[in-house]
C-alpha cells in the first residue's frame, strides 16, 4: 500500500449483511491483528464482531464485553486463533486501556475493540479501522483504514 489513505467502502442493507460482511473479515485474520471498531451507538458494531467471530470460527455466543471490558473467545479449531472482543466505551484513560495487558493477547490473538478508534490504534503500528455508520433507513456504510502492511494481502475481504 502506498503512503496515500487506503479505504474500501460497503453498503450493507441489513444486519444479515453486517454479520456476512463481518464472517468475510473475520475469514481473513489471524493472530497479532488488531481491529478498530468505530462508529455510534447502535450501528452494529458487535453484529460485526458475530460475524468476525463465525469466520474466524469461534463457537459460544459473541456479546457485548460493556460491564468487563474484554472477553476471549476461543475457535473451535485449536489451530486458529481465539478472538479478544474488548469494548473500550468505559475507558476513561490510555492507562485503563493499558491496564487490560492487551498488547500481549495481541501475539497470540486478534482483538476487535468497539470504541477503539482514536482512542486505541497505540497498541499495535498495524491495525485496521472499520468506520460504521447507520443511516435512517438502518443501511450501515462499513469504510475499512489499514494502518501498516499487515493488511496489504488480505485486503478487501471477499463479500457478496
Amino acid at each position: 500500500m502506498s503512503s496515500d489513505v487506503v479505504s474500501w467502502t460497503y453498503e450493507l442493507a441489513t444486519v444479515d449483511d453486517t454479520y456476512r460482511f463481518g464472517a468475510a473479515l473475520g475469514a481473513v485474520l489471524g493472530a497479532g491483528d488488531l481491529v478498530l471498531l468505530d462508529g455510534p451507538l447502535g450501528a452494529g458494531k458487535t453484529a460485526l464482531t458475530r460475524g468476525i467471530a463465525q469466520g474466524m470460527g469461534v463457537s459460544g455466543r459473541v456479546t457485548s464485553p460493556t460491564f468487563v471490558l474484554a472477553r476471549e473467545h476461543y475457535a473451535s479449531d485449536w489451530r486458529r486463533p481465539a478472538l479478544v472482543h474488548v469494548d473500550a466505551y468505559r475507558l476513561t484513560s490510555l492507562a485503563a486501556l493499558d491496564d487490560l495487558d492487551l498488547d500481549t493477547e495481541l501475539t497470540e490473538a486478534a482483538v476487535v475493540v468497539e470504541w477503539g478508534g482514536g482512542f486505541a490504534e497505540r497498541l499495535a503500528e498495524d491495525n485496521l479501522l472499520v468506520r460504521i455508520e447507520r443511516r435512517a433507513d438502518e443501511t450501515r456504510e462499513i469504510t475499512l483504514y489499514p494502518q501498516g502492511r499487515r493488511w496489504e494481502e488480505r485486503l478487501p475481504p471477499d463479500f457478496e
